[in-house]
């Protein structure tokens, strides 16, 4: 039987401090994402762009939580759909958009999913609340809010999803945290793989070890931010910082995820194709994709 793949583009850029990745979803898809997957041998199905308000027509109200009302709502639109995609047996694959959307993407997964573990690929942890970010900005917290952290009114957002277990949560490539988030790390249970790691260990024994840290959970979540990569390498994302991990790396990681047949859910996100060159870093997020999804060199 094919593997049927939805691809769902969530064109949002309220949670990010920067303009531009709304059109992530786009700067994707033009890289002939569709037609290339299914020359792998893969049903698509593109359900389009969920309708996202832009700041022009919002207010960001508590500075602490920008934009939360409409963050709020998107995701539980986002939360729900994906649901949907994984009961009928669907692979979703989420184009971002800023990271914020994982709080609904997540969610939708964890309401699908009876233990659920998350691979996140990031520089930044996004493990701060209202309490511990400097800048309010909500792209900085859906990890901490998916293990069940943060404002009440921010997890209302998971429309009622179990939170992610942290033992469940398995972050790669990070390399820049603010203070207080960097101790909430280390407090928790979540598993955090550093650029350090990486350099010491390798990216493949880094994945053999992730891999191992969410063996036997009943579905596999991939987030994968697009600036976790050095920006050499993808030098269109909203937030870049030297010193990410290399073209190569990416795909070898994301192989290794394919290989070993437990991948259920894929989000790529923080694509901003106003910082891009010839949409390089689109391009890359297709290429990834594909990798992750079975494509080979041989």
């Amino acid at each position: 039987m094919k593997r049927s793949i939805s691809v769902l583009g969530v064109p949002m850029d309220l949670g990010a401090g920067r303009r531009g990745v709304d059109m992530g979803p786009s700067a994707i898809r033009y890289a002939a994402l569709e037609e290339r997957l299914e020359r792998l041998g893969l049903e698509v199905d593109d359900l389009g762009d969920l309708r996202v308000p832009i700041p022009e027509e919002s207010h960001h109200g508590n500075p602490k939580l920008k934009y939360l009302d409409e963050i709020v709502g998107v995701c539980r639109e986002l939360g729900r759909t994906v649901e949907d995609v994984l009961r009928q047996g669907r692979v979703p694959l989420v184009l971002g958009g800023d990271h914020a959307i994982a709080l609904g993407t997540i969610a939708g997964v964890a309401r699908a999913s009876s233990d659920a573990a998350v691979l996140w690929f990031d520089t930044h942890g996004d493990f701060n609340t209202d309490e511990t970010s400097p800048s309010g900005n909500i792209h900085g917290m859906p990890a901490a809010a998916s293990v069940g952290r943060g404002n009440p009114a921010l997890l209302a957002g998971r429309d009622g999803a179990p939170p992610i277990k942290e033992s469940r949560l398995v972050m790669i490539g990070i390399r820049e945290l603010d203070p207080l988030e960097r101790q909430a790390l280390q407090q928790s249970e979540v598993r955090v793989y550093t650029m350090s790691d990486i350099d010491a260990l390798g990216m493949r024994e880094v994945m053999k070890r992730a891999l191992r840290d969410i063996e036997g959970a009943s579905s596999v979540h991939v987030s994968f931010d697009m600036d976790v990569m050095d920006p050499d390498d993808a030098p269109g994302v909203g937030t870049p910082h030297q010193g990410g991990i290399t073209y190569r790396e990416a795909h070898l990681a994301m192989e290794m995820l394919s290989a070993a047949g437990v991948l259920t859910s894929l989000e790529i996100v923080e694509v901003n194709p106003i910082l891009d060159i010839a949409n390089r870093t689109g391009r890359l997020a297709a290429e990834l994709a594909l990798s992750a999804f079975g494509q080979r060199i041989l």
